[in-house]
């Protein structure tokens, strides 16, 4: 399948949409934005990355706010960093290879969220510079280290089935069901989503509507 221009979606929804299906909803459906102290932090790191010139370090070359796109997975967003690698001889090729790095604020994830959003700006680049990437790395702010990733066949499935649950959870307009759990107290939408109180499904926008005329 190839999706048309006006039908690509945020990279960035799949790390949503990975997190939790009501709040990709919400941002992605209903346009339901806030921003707390932890995106405050993720917004300003991201800016100061993309800020940044290009630059050549000997056997590699950074190139900052690289956008990208693919037509076959119905995505578009822009990469923090690729690095493009000088060629080895155990590559066995004459092109620089891409090496794409995500920033995040935090720490290390349990899930693979941060992941699949990684994942799928190598495999735009893959289908934008006709190769093949075979890994990448996300840069947590909170240990200022590096977590080398490995685009492996199980990964770039489920890379490609959240791309395709994105495009059907948008398609539909339906806010799924709230569902309270530890990791809603650190979302930004708590306040929008009140997964205590608009269970079942229930849109947030209706449900404020509802309030306020009561």
């Amino acid at each position: 399948m190839t999706y048309a221009e006006d039908e690509l979606l945020p990279i960035s929804a799949l790390q949503h949409l990975a997190f939790c299906e009501r709040q990709c909803a919400l941002i992605h459906v209903e346009q339901a934005w806030a921003e707390n102290r932890l995106t405050a932090e993720g917004r300003i790191l991201h800016d100061k990355v993309h800020e940044a010139d290009a630059e050549s370090r000997g056997d590699v070359r950074v190139v900052r706010g690289l956008r990208l796109r693919s037509l076959r997975l119905g995505l578009i967003g822009m990469a923090d960093v690729v690095e493009f690698h000088r060629p080895s001889a155990e590559l066995k090729t004459s092109e620089w290879q891409p090496f794409p790095v995500e920033y995040k604020r935090g720490k290390p994830k349990h899930d693979t969220c941060d992941d699949i959003q990684l994942c799928a700006q190598a495999m735009c680049l893959e289908e934008m510079l006709n190769c093949r990437i075979p890994a990448g790395a996300l840069f947590y702010g909170a240990i200022r280290r590096r977590h080398d990733v490995v685009f492996d066949a199980a990964l770039r499935q489920k890379t490609e089935d959240t791309a395709l649950r994105l495009h059907e959870l948008v398609a539909a307009g339906i806010t799924p069901p709230a569902c309270y759990g530890k990791k809603c107290e650190n979302c930004s939408l708590l306040s929008l989503c009140m997964p205590e109180t608009a269970g079942g499904g229930k849109s947030a926008d209706r449900y404020l509507d509802k309030m306020l005329a009561d």
